[in-house]
């Protein structure tokens, strides 16, 4: 079964850990439950964050721009810290960092819920994307470590299936909260479930490390991937509001691509790199990290933006909005199997194209949806992007795989899955600029075509750089607000369902990037 949240890679990392033999097989049960219920923490989190964000810029009275750093200071920690967090694990011991992974996570999460303003919350996330760059790869690893070839499948099965239900019941919960309750629960249900994850751990699971795991961490590596590439989001985020000849934008775009290059080549030059760069030789393994790229940037993007779609746009209530993700992970979890066998029968190729190309059109159909759909457009339009996800992940996974030798499976899945996460980060922060800059225009040519009071004007004015359409135009009253919501909604929709086009080109670029893969029916080399 598929984890629609879960990387792309994530059984490709458990098969490539050797088992230790010291699990007694009392104790598995336990490991499975204790990677279950953290991997659910990071999987509902996720989720229920997007879900959340229009509550959360209301009530903090937040920035679109600000919003961007709930999600990429999250994303930053986990994509530039996830390949050093599995090393640490081989190194240090995968019982060891992962309570430190989840402990941590839950104390950046009660800080999160308990957060009074939105820089205390953005540097709390921060701090919880180091927490799941440690227990992600570390949960992927206990499950390796402990269950032998003959086990291994139906333990993947069984934590994917649970880690899915969490992923499916993740929108749910966090719409349900932010109607009823307060959007700072969403938070704080996760040191509940971090507890006794914890306690597991230390009663039942049983320590290992990799014996072949030599030399030390890559941290020089780590430290230029996590400024070089908040540099880069830094300047993408802020251009909206500078401009981009502004020395605030320019100065942090170029010193983080002068990061990243120097990472590029302290990763060529060290003997220990957490990015072994000579993988990205084959051919297959570039183009299937590049299709990665871009069919993740595009859904990472769209995610970002379908609650404010369906929430602010559309007026639906926030379980709705979580509701609509659904056809998603059932179509995924449904179709998971088949999909698998979609790489032996017609090869690499000729999914990889299919798969992306369904994808684009899911987009377009949400576009469509965003415009002025009922909210059956929305289901429909997810089910097929589903779809097309579902065709894509499973002989993605499995190119991956097939595309380096065998002793290098875990490093190219690693690789994979943190490409995935680097797809999202960059895509909040592209997808936010483009989508602010079309929402400005919007608005001008919205104020320019339409005879409006002083007052409704003024209240169309102030929601610049807001995706929230309640304050904006509660100066206002009577007619007058009722048509300075209808001008913001409007140029809202026209901003998302840009957005949305810009996802189908992206899903296009990646079926493109599937037809470079060579002519074979195992995606090798």
């Amino acid at each position: 079964m598929i984890n629609p949240k879960a990387a792309p890679c994530d059984e490709g990392v458990i098969r490539s850990i050797p088992t230790v033999s010291n699990c007694p097989a009392s104790e598995k049960p336990w490991v499975l439950l204790a990677t279950i219920l953290a991997s659910s923490i990071a999987y509902i989190d996720e989720s229920v964050v997007n879900i959340a964000l229009p509550a959360i810029e209301r009530d903090l009275a937040a920035s679109v721009v600000v919003i961007q750093w709930l999600v990429n200071a999250y994303t930053l920690c986990l994509s530039a810290l996830l390949l050093i967090g599995g090393a640490a694990a081989d190194q240090f011991g995968r019982r060891r960092i992962f309570v430190v992974g989840v402990s941590i996570f839950a104390a950046a999460s009660l800080w999160c819920g308990l957060s009074p303003s939105i820089v205390q919350l953005i540097m709390a996330r921060a701090i919880q994307g180091l927490g799941a760059a440690l227990l992600i790869p570390c949960s992927l690893a206990l499950i390796g470590a402990s269950f032998d070839e003959e086990e291994r499948g139906k333990a993947i099965g069984t934590w994917a299936g649970f880690s899915a239900i969490a992923a499916a019941v993740g929108p749910l919960l966090g719409g349900w909260i932010v109607d009823h309750f307060s959007w700072r629960w969403i938070f704080l249900i996760n040191p509940l479930l971090a507890l006794p994850t914890i306690w597991i751990v230390y009663d039942h699971v049983p320590e290992s490390r990799d014996p072949e795991s030599r030399g030390g961490l890559d941290w020089n590596g780590a430290i230029l991937a996590l400024t070089g590439l908040g540099g880069v989001c830094f300047g993408l985020i802020a251009a909206p509001d500078f401009g981009w000849a502004d020395v605030r934008v320019v100065a942090p775009l170029a010193g983080g691509l002068l990061l990243l290059g120097a990472f590029i080549w302290m990763e060529r030059h060290s003997g220990s790199p957490m990015l072994p760069l000579d993988l990205f030789r084959s051919r297959t393994f570039s183009s299937v990290n590049l299709l990665t790229l871009l069919l993740y940037a595009a859904l990472a993007g769209a995610f970002f933006f379908l609650p404010f779609a369906l929430i602010q746009v559309h007026g639906y209530s926030a379980v709705l909005a979580g509701a609509a993700f659904l056809p998603f992970t059932v179509i995924m979890a449904l179709l998971s199997r088949w999909s698998g066998g979609l790489l032996d029968r017609f090869g690499a190729r000729l999914p990889l194209v299919i798969g992306p190309t369904i994808t684009a059109l899911g987009f377009g159909l949400l576009a469509l949806a965003v415009g002025g759909g009922a909210y059956w457009g929305f289901l429909v339009s997810i089910t097929v992007l589903g779809l097309g996800m579902a065709i894509s992940v499973a002989p993605l996974t499995t190119t991956v795989i097939n595309a380096v030798p065998a002793h290098q499976t875990g490093v190219a899945s690693g690789i994979n899955n943190a490409v995935a996460s680097l797809a999202g980060l960059l895509a909040v922060a592209i997808f936010g600029a483009v989508a602010l800059g079309i929402y400005d225009r919007a608005l001008d040519r919205q104020l320019a075509t339409t005879s409006a009071s002083a007052e409704v004007k003024q209240s169309v004015q102030a929601a610049r750089g807001q995706f929230v359409t309640a304050p904006a135009a509660s100066a206002t009253a009577g007619v007058d607000r009722q048509l300075a919501q209808t001008l913001i909604r409007a140029s809202l929709s026209e901003s998302i369902k840009n957005v949305m086009l810009l996802a189908a080109a992206l899903a296009l670029g990646a079926a493109a990037s599937g037809a470079l893969l060579p002519r074979s029916t195992n995606g090798r080399t």
